[in-house]
């Protein structure tokens, strides 16, 4: 077992409190030692223990690798066209997918797993060290299931989301979709995955159907988590709640008892945003502020897919966060990391502690905050993933 010493680290950020300053667990002057791929010391340089290999971070910050806990990577062709149209003032609805469905279908395994492939490490250069991947862009059981296969190839962090719109296949039926989605096609898709999701919206399902969605897969282990609230208020985060999703992703548009609840189920359901999403649409963003101040869990994640949030930069949702979203870049920092292994049930990421997945991002800057600061700039300039070097 080799052990590296990284020194020199101007700002670290651990994101545990008893460590350092504030609720980031600040420290200046800090080092860290990773062994056999987790976190074995962590605290002021001047104190660090020996280690077999040294690296000097020069002044610069350190933060713990990215945690995405949405994207859908599955997928083939390019939706180009829609999105000129949106940007020329056609609205964003659900339907696009379908179009995706289409080329995803016909793509063959090689390709789909090169374009997963290709985004994981876009992402990855870009600081991200865990990301969740869904399937939905199969909407059949054969391809489903060779979605989730492929896309655990790359992360154990699978999501079953077969209920992302009504396929085009029931478009005259969709009872029968629901039926399809809880019953052969989660036979087919359930031992690849670890998640259940449902699109709860105007233009896929409403809360009856999403209840069924999630109760079906919770019965069959799949942890549930949840599209809600995205184009309009609906059932979809109180459903969430109630069924004690892991997350409720988007929740743009709340009631009062939306923002309550998802308060009051903090430990237990994170609100996951989508910057990316409205971006991308031209639509109101969520309100953070509101989310923070009452007391609910909050993620950032990019919901990277290839219609209405093409990116795969969790430091651009971040610089998007605080200026949009009334974000600190703090709270922007925290939520995309420590915010996203909430999300995702995980204590083992989003933090450098002892004992921890030595999961690190070295920034070209001297501190976090320079992720908003300077939005655009390509700032992460080394990633460990593991203990070992991967960008």
């Amino acid at each position: 077992m080799r052990s590296t010493v990284i020194s020199g680290i101007g700002s670290l950020v651990t994101n545990d409190p008893s460590l350092g300053g504030g609720p980031l667990g600040l420290l200046s002057d800090a080092a860290v030692v990773v062994a056999d791929g987790r976190i074995a010391w962590v605290g002021p340089a001047a104190s660090a223990p020996a280690a077999d290999e040294g690296f000097d971070a020069g002044g610069r910050a350190v933060i713990p690798g990215f945690v995405d806990s949405h994207s859908h990577l599955v997928f083939a062709g390019d939706r180009t066209a829609e999105f000129n149209a949106r940007m020329s003032g056609a609205a964003y609805t659900a339907g696009g997918i379908r179009t995706t469905v289409a080329a995803t279908r016909a793509a063959s395994d090689a390709a789909l797993d090169a374009n997963v492939a290709r985004y994981f490490a876009e992402a990855l250069r870009q600081g991200t060290t865990v990301l969740e991947c869904k399937s939905g862009y199969g909407l059949t059981v054969e391809d489903e299931a060779r979605a989730l296969r492929i896309a655990g190839r790359h992360t154990d962090e699978t999501t079953y989301l077969g209920a992302h719109v009504v396929s085009p296949d029931y478009a005259d039926d969709p009872a029968a979709y629901v039926d399809l989605v809880t019953g052969p096609m989660l036979d087919a898709c359930a031992p690849y995955a670890r998640w259940v999701d449902v699109f709860c919206e105007r233009g896929a399902f409403d809360g009856d159907q999403a209840r069924a969605v999630l109760t079906a897969g919770a019965k069959r282990g799949l942890v549930p988590r949840i599209h809600a609230n995205q184009l309009t208020e609906g059932p979809g985060v109180q459903l969430a709640v109630e069924l004690g999703a892991a997350s409720a992703d988007h929740c743009t548009h709340l009631s009062d008892a939306d923002v309550a609840a998802l308060a009051a189920a903090s430990g237990t359901t994170v609100a996951t945003l989508l910057p990316g999403a409205e971006f991308s649409t031209r639509a109101a963003y969520p309100d953070a502020r509101r989310l923070l101040d009452a007391g609910a869990t909050v993620a950032l994640s990019t919901d990277c897919n290839p219609g209405s949030s093409f990116t795969s930069s969790v430091p651009f949702c971040i610089a998007v966060a605080v200026r949009e979203m009334g974000m600190t870049p703090d709270e922007a920092l925290w939520s995309a990391t420590a915010g996203g292994a909430a999300a995702l049930r995980r204590t083992d990421v989003g933090r450098v502690v002892v004992g921890a997945r030595a999961d690190l991002a070295l920034l070209d800057a001297p501190s976090h905050v320079h992720l908003a600061y300077r939005p655009g700039v390509p700032l992460v300039a080394a990633v460990w993933r593991g203990g070992e070097r991967a960008a």
